[in-house]
């Protein structure tokens, strides 16, 4: 048996997805884009040492910080673990707020080969909404669901379409729309303000675990090129770090660009899945229940 349970950051997916693989027998599968990442912990809310050693933990915090970890990567190994966690016999909890690795990952969802490639250095000394604005020309749905400031993946959007003649949302929507496993969907719902309350807690619980150290430590160490720095709560201190904004400034940063991704996160699970939005673990376990 597979279980997602995806929804907003911050909502509790964590602490849920392990109570449900001790009770189920299960191991709990990684779906966030940045929780993938060595090193990279506060900024990303990884489950703790603590918590990975309750129950098995996979695809968790195994890609080294300076390799551009894929799509196309997950996709692989998300589908080489579910074999192995159903050789095992056990139930794989899939958790996460990642929604296109969760589609690349359970749908028919194919990474073509492209022909040609281009030359896209002329894009290079365009700013995040210049950029942006080109993808809206190109691809208006395929930007709606990507945000004007992660710069690799508007700039990724517009190369496919240059180098295949295809949009990016055209070529999704061709994908097979049924999953290829047999997959139960959950997410959790929570209210808007108490989410957005729980939101600025955990923000202010990163700063004193000690983000910013984590941070200036791993800048130091790599640079600023690597795409897990595209993580919120890694870019919003960059201005902090050249002297242009105050701590408090760039924490508020933080705030806004987590509550509009909960906002973004609740939209795309609510089109892309078939999922039964639940409030907390017992509507999951009653649900199971139901459908035996």
């Amino acid at each position: 048996m597979i279980l997602v349970l995806t929804g907003p950051t911050a909502s509790g997916k964590s602490k849920i997805a392990i109570s449900l693989a001790r009770k189920l027998n299960g191991v709990v599968i990684n779906a966030d884009a940045f929780q993938v990442y060595q090193e990279l912990n506060i900024a990303t809310a990884k489950p703790t040492p603590e918590e990975r050693a309750m129950v098995p933990h996979l695809l968790f915090d195994f890609v080294p910080l300076d390799h551009d970890y894929s799509v196309a990567e997950y996709q692989l190994d998300l589908r080489r673990t579910l074999q192995e966690v159903e050789k095992e016999g056990k139930v794989a909890i899939i958790a996460g707020g990642t929604g296109l690795y969760l589609r690349a990952g359970l749908y028919d969802y194919s990474f073509e080969e492209e022909p040609t490639k281009v030359d896209m250095s002329s894009y290079d000394s365009l700013s995040d909404q210049e950029l942006y604005d080109k993808l809206v020309d190109i691809d208006p749905d395929a930007a709606k669901a990507i945000h004007p400031n992660n710069r690799i993946r508007v700039r990724r959007a517009i190369e496919i379409y240059l180098t295949t003649g295809k949009k990016k949302s055209d070529i999704e929507k061709e994908q097979r729309h049924e999953p290829l496993f047999d997959v139960r969907f959950f997410a959790l719902e929570k209210e808007r303000a108490p989410l957005y309350q729980r939101v600025e807690q955990r923000v202010e619980e990163m700063f004193e675990e000690g983000l910013v150290e984590e941070d200036l430590a791993l800048i130091q160490k790599y640079g600023r090129t690597p795409h897990a720095f595209q993580a919120i709560g890694v870019k919003e201190l960059l201005p902090y770090l050249d002297g242009a904004k105050s701590l408090e400034e760039c924490k508020e940063d933080i705030k806004l660009a987590t509550r509009h991704y909960v906002k973004r996160q609740e939209t795309f699970f609510r089109h892309q899945f078939p999922v039964i939005w639940v409030k907390d673990e017992q509507d999951i376990l009653n649900a199971l229940s139901e459908s035996k």
